[in-house]
């Protein structure tokens, strides 16, 4: 059953991977300006930031079950009326949509599995953001297949939109309500004082850094999300299949984000959110500064390594140090917040930058300055004040 879940999370991650790869035509036909292209690329992740309390309150009043339907069934509505928008407007607004369903399954879904799976949490988290990487190697990949059968932007979209709608009809078959409605045992006392060595409130220290480092990774990580794929297609003249294979690339990296999370639990988050951002910054000049296929490659996967195996993992895993036990649920909310809010003017931003300075411009700045402004404050970080 959780098998079945997994499969439907990977569908949420390969819709979110969609749009971008077919940005440029979707560009090309309506007109649009590359800031706003970037929007509409990225503007899910703020129908993600602000999907967290609502869907809290579904969650107390609903089954997870019904919950996590619920948005697979947005997400795919989103993703399908896309291809009958008019103009910016609408179209912005099925793009946010989408947002707002993918954070009700990824929220419902972290929340199965951390309650049935109670000994091995980590491990079940973790085959969830391993599906989210699996998504995003094959999203790009199938979809620049398609987009290259069928010339059409609007064919991959309504094809993405129906895997959501079988997701759906194989989770009302075969998942049971025992395993998705499990409850774990209680919350710790936050009146005891053994609930973890983190900071007793919410506003401390390493949690305020640890949040502008998350505004600075949403804008770092979504600028390239939102705007790599455009730059491949328009400013290396890349075909959809080869744009939508160096995006996959992307994910491959991303797969190790269980070796990322390892690294850490072992070191302090001062080295390794440090080394990670100054890994950021290099590669984010790299990336603009290369036109062969095989150098994209390789750099797209050690973004995906860096950005999303490590900073990603360790902005999450760390808030949650960062506070006591009873206080983690909270904390995770404000990492949510916070870099999926800044995420969603990611693209905007970068196609902005792009469209006044050029690409290099865009990636010397959004990219390699932002890294650079991150790696300092991870050296403002106090581990020691930090759970184990």
């Amino acid at each position: 059953m959780f098998s079945v879940l997994l499969f439907s999370y990977v569908i949420n991650a390969m819709d979110r991977q969609l749009f971008p790869l077919l940005a440029a035509d979707v560009r090309r036909e309506y007109g649009f300006s590359l800031p706003r292209i970037g929007l509409l690329s990225t503007i899910f992740t703020l129908g993600m930031a602000l999907a967290g309390l609502p869907t809290g309150y579904l969650l107390a009043r609903f089954s997870r079950k019904t919950v996590l339907q619920m948005g697979i069934a947005i997400f795919s509505a989103g993703t399908v009326l896309t291809v009958a928008s008019h103009g910016f407007r609408d179209m912005l607004s099925y793009r946010a949509a989408t947002g707002i369903g993918e954070a009700m399954e990824l929220t419902a879904l972290l929340a199965i599995a951390a309650n049935y799976f109670t000994r091995r949490r980590a491990m079940a988290v973790g085959a969830v953001n391993f599906c989210f990487a699996m998504g995003a190697i094959i999203g790009p990949i199938l979809g620049g297949v398609v987009l290259s059968a069928y010339q059409s932007w609007r064919l991959p979209m309504i094809f993405f939109g129906l895997l959501g709608a079988l997701a759906m009809v194989l989770i009302a078959l075969i998942v049971k309500p025992f395993f998705t409605e499990t409850l774990s045992e209680a919350q710790d006392d936050p009146h005891e004082p053994t609930s973890g060595s983190g900071a007793p409130r919410l506003l401390n220290r390493n949690t305020v850094l640890l949040t502008t480092m998350s505004l600075i990774g949403g804008l770092v990580i979504y600028g390239y999300l939102g705007m790599y794929p455009t730059f491949l297609r328009e400013g290396l003249h890349y075909t959809p299949t080869a744009a939508g294979a160096v995006v996959g690339a992307f994910g491959l990296g991303a797969l190790g984000s269980l070796g990322g999370g390892w690294l850490g639990d072992r070191f302090s988050a001062r080295h390794v959110l440090g080394a990670a951002f100054l890994c950021a910054a290099a590669l984010g000049y790299l990336i603009f500064h290369a036109s062969a296929l095989a150098v994209q490659l390789a750099l797209s996967f050690a973004w995906g390594l860096i950005v999303s195996g490590t900073i990603y993992v360790n902005l999450a895993g760390y808030h949650v140090k960062a506070v006591r036990n009873n206080l983690a649920n909270r904390a995770s909310g404000i990492f949510v917040s916070s870099l999926y809010g800044s995420a969603a003017v990611g693209g905007y931003l970068m196609g902005w930058i792009a469209g006044q300075g050029g690409w290099v411009a865009a990636g010397e700045i959004q990219l390699t300055a932002l890294s650079l402004l991150g790696a300092g404050l991870s050296l403002a970080l106090r581990p020691s004040q930090m759970s184990l």
